[in-house]
């Protein structure tokens, strides 16, 4: 199904995964697809890192978990790296295989992309393209704190506001303020834009991927930051862990008191903690 359908329909429950790099992460992965199928997602989404061989891999797994029928894919694409010509190719690639979902995004520059002169340089661009190839239901990113990149918030929502009103749907960067979605979306409001935008959760279940969380997305919060160094102390990795699923557990269900329209759910490729909340916030 094409996810603004789903998203009209009510609250949606999604999962973010990323193509697995080798034959210990395909099976991984596997087991996690496995273990959260029974939950029923609306949709589940698969990142894109931008070469040759994340565009395979990507498009691989996008396009079995679309053939096997039993979820509903959304495959990430990104601008840099690519010509118009190749991305016309790889939106075809996907309507032929079924796949009507897309994530529209910039990308980052890295080891394995070589940049092209005639590259899109926004995802307005990648999302303009995709309206001229298919029929697609686009979805693009938003960052509740502002793009990394911008050189301020004024600027990053007009882009934001600009890219949404072309695009169906916006998903969020993790963040861990639920009044930072709040606040995003009445700004989007005021610029005269009113599409869905969903909160992306991940909840911070080691003390060493505070610093990584930084460079992904957002920063954890101090006061966060000192609840799980205290359930270190008290329990180590363990207790490190169950804090950060609750503060995530909290942070859903504030969401979902300020009406969010879905919670998409950052598992990097693993089960047990998007079960948890999802058993928490949605068992009956």
């Amino acid at each position: 199904m094409r996810v603004d359908a789903l998203i009209a329909a009510g609250l949606t429950r999604s999962f973010e995964f990323f193509p697995p790099k080798s034959d210990a992460e395909s099976i991984r992965l596997a087991a996690t697809l496995r273990e959260l199928e029974p939950l029923d997602p609306s949709f589940v989404s698969v990142t894109y890192r931008g070469g040759p061989v994340s565009r395979q891999r990507t498009l691989e797994l996008v396009t079995r978990v679309q053939s096997e029928g039993r979820l509903t894919a959304v495959a990430h694409l990104t601008c840099v790296g690519h010509t118009p010509d190749e991305l016309r190719e790889i939106l075809g690639e996907y309507a032929r295989a079924g796949v009507e979902n897309v994530m529209a995004l910039g990308g980052d520059v890295t080891d394995d992309v070589v940049p092209s002169p005639s590259s899109p340089r926004y995802a307005l661009e990648l999302v303009e393209l995709a309206r001229e190839v298919g029929t697609f239901s686009i979805g693009v990113a938003a960052h509740p704190l502002g793009h990394p990149r911008s050189v301020d918030r004024d600027s990053d929502r007009r882009h934001l506001a600009a890219k949404l009103r072309a695009a169906d749907f916006a998903v969020t960067q993790f963040f861990f303020d639920a009044r930072e979605w709040s606040e995003l979306v009445e700004d989007l409001a005021a610029r005269g834009v009113d599409k869905p935008v969903l909160p992306g959760v991940m909840p911070v279940t080691t003390l060493r991927s505070v610093e990584r969380m930084a460079t992904m997305g957002a920063a954890v919060p101090p006061a966060l930051i000192a609840r799980l160094e205290a359930a270190d102390r008290r329990g180590g990795d363990g207790a490190v862990r169950d804090e950060g699923v609750r503060a995530a557990l909290e942070l859903c269900q504030d969401l979902l008191a300020r009406g969010v329209p879905g919670l998409h759910f950052y598992t990097m490729n693993h089960s047990s903690a998007t079960r948890e909340l999802h058993r928490a916030l949605f068992a009956s």
